[in-house]
């Protein structure tokens, strides 16, 4: 059994705005993200939570607004989580982003307290679903186990600076490679989305060098990422999207597939290269994730 019962979003992009901005959060739904990160952590300080906290239930309606799903990223230690949660469990949002995750008992705890929270608002149970920070050496030693802790959970994501400072190394690309390939392969053995990129942001006015940097972390497995300004968000919709070329070539690996399996054919050639089982089925999911994207329309 996988750590969900239900099918996790096919969101592509996940736009951080601070708690406590009402600017960025009056606009926020005209970003073109498909989620949108209402933040109570980093980018909200200690004077200003609690007026965050107060306002969050109005912030979740205006940024929801255009279709998007809302989540909500809360705090550590436990006292301030356990007022996040009871701020921010409503009708208006879908996740909780749970930082700084400790063990699966850390999990499962807040599983409970989200449950009691939902049957106060009268919320369907389960309805409020969970994103994972992996942010320690000792949280990443066991993901596997954090994954299955509960069946909210519908995806993880590694805090890259804060388990370079748990464990004394630098945030590089080449320093951070091997910890992102066990986080994406923990969480598609556990059937949950793997949300990051394999790079860093290096600029944010670099476009093409961000861009490319999607492109490759897509080809790591990653295809769900947060963005920290909105101009990141056509890119990752771009690149974690379907292109149109792509899905023209998924139609055609699936119709010659169905094609020749017909004809008691297992593996054929397509444009010089050998098409099997594996391929067809990788297709098969891209013209899916076309579908549910609705990009390009169908």
């Amino acid at each position: 059994m996988t750590a969900t019962s239900f099918a996790a979003p096919d969101w592509r992009s996940i736009l951080y705005v601070p708690a406590n901005a009402p600017r960025f959060i009056a606009s926020a739904h005209r970003r073109g993200a498909d989620a949108i990160a209402l933040d109570l952590e980093d980018s909200v300080p200690p004077s200003e939570k609690e007026l965050a906290r107060s306002g969050l239930r109005a912030a979740a309606r205006t940024v929801g607004q255009g279709g998007a799903d809302v989540v909500v990223r809360i705090n550590r230690p436990l006292s301030l989580a356990v007022r996040d949660i009871e701020a921010a469990v409503c009708s208006d949002v879908q996740a909780l982003m749970i930082t700084k995750v400790e063990g699966p008992s850390h999990v499962r705890l807040l599983d409970e307290l989200v449950t009691e929270c939902e049957a106060r608002e009268g919320l369907t149970p389960r309805a409020i679903r969970f994103i994972l920070l992996i942010e320690t050496a000792a949280a990443f030693d066991a993901m596997p186990e954090i994954a299955a802790a509960s069946p909210r959970t519908m995806a993880m994501a590694l805090g890259s600076e804060d388990l370079a400072l748990d464990c004394d190394f630098v945030a590089s690309d080449e320093v951070m490679l091997y910890p992102k390939q066990r986080l994406i392969l923990a969480a598609r053995a556990a059937g949950i989305v793997p949300i990051g990129y394999i790079g860093s942001i290096v600029s944010l006015d670099d476009d093409a060098a961000f861009r490319a940097m999607v492109r490759r972390s897509r080809q790591f497995g990653f295809s769900t990422a947060t963005c920290i300004h909105p101009r990141q968000v056509a890119i990752v919709n771009d690149e974690y999207g379907v292109q149109p070329g792509e899905l023209a070539l998924a139609r055609r690996i699936v119709d010659e597939g169905a094609r020749h399996a017909a004809a008691g054919i297992g593996a054929f050639k397509l444009d010089g290269k050998l098409i099997d089982a594996p391929i067809v089925e990788r297709a098969e999911r891209v013209i899916r994730r076309a579908q549910t994207l609705a990009e390009p329309p169908l």
